[in-house]
């Protein structure tokens, strides 16, 4: 770390599932828990069914919603045929991150072996807004957020973190939309 100053940075939480509610969200729960221990705030916190439409609706709002800078989401990651999250939300990302599936997936595999495949865990960019798609378990939560996510929203985290890029993600609006001038 740095002696740089914290920057605290506000998130949302979803949880994608059609048989919790937010009493027993546990991963949901994890992720508050963690995101305030490390200095953050939780402006939402909400539960859709697995419905594409219900997951795209809430986290459009949510991206839409300039006090926000990221989104999580648990749940609906896997290969049954109810799990839709990485179809309702990778359409919309402005910007794929590869190397957040790439990295979780390698922390989950210290873990739990070869059982990570069976996660879809996706990220990316929605109108300036970080979005991560992670499954539906506290201990995927926790491997997310201790293992990438929390050093990645510390300014204090170098040699480069998410917080100290938030600023200029709406770069290519400023220029014209990318356009070459």
């Amino acid at each position: 770390m740095s002696e740089r100053p914290f920057i605290a940075v506000t998130f949302a939480v979803l949880t994608v599932s059609d048989t919790r509610s937010l009493d027993e969200d546990k991963s949901g729960a994890t992720l508050v828990e963690r995101i305030k221990a490390a200095g953050h705030a939780v402006a939402q916190r909400d539960i859709v069914k697995d419905d594409i439409a219900a997951i795209r609706a809430k986290v459009n709002s949510w991206a839409r919603d300039e006090a926000i800078d990221a989104i999580i989401t648990t749940g609906g990651t896997g290969f049954t045929g109810r799990d839709v999250t990485p179809e309702a939300l990778e359409p919309l990302f402005e910007k794929r991150m590869d190397g957040f599936s790439a990295l979780f997936h390698k922390i989950s595999a210290d873990k739990i072996g070869t059982s990570t495949i069976q996660s879809r865990a996706t990220a990316g960019l929605l109108n300036q807004t970080f979005v991560f798609v992670l499954p539906g378990s506290p201990g995927a939560c926790r491997d997310a957020w201790d293992g990438i996510l929390k050093d990645q929203f510390d300014y204090r985290h170098m040699p480069c973190n998410f917080v100290e890029i938030m600023p200029r993600l709406d770069e290519h609006l400023k220029r014209g939309a990318g356009q070459v001038v």
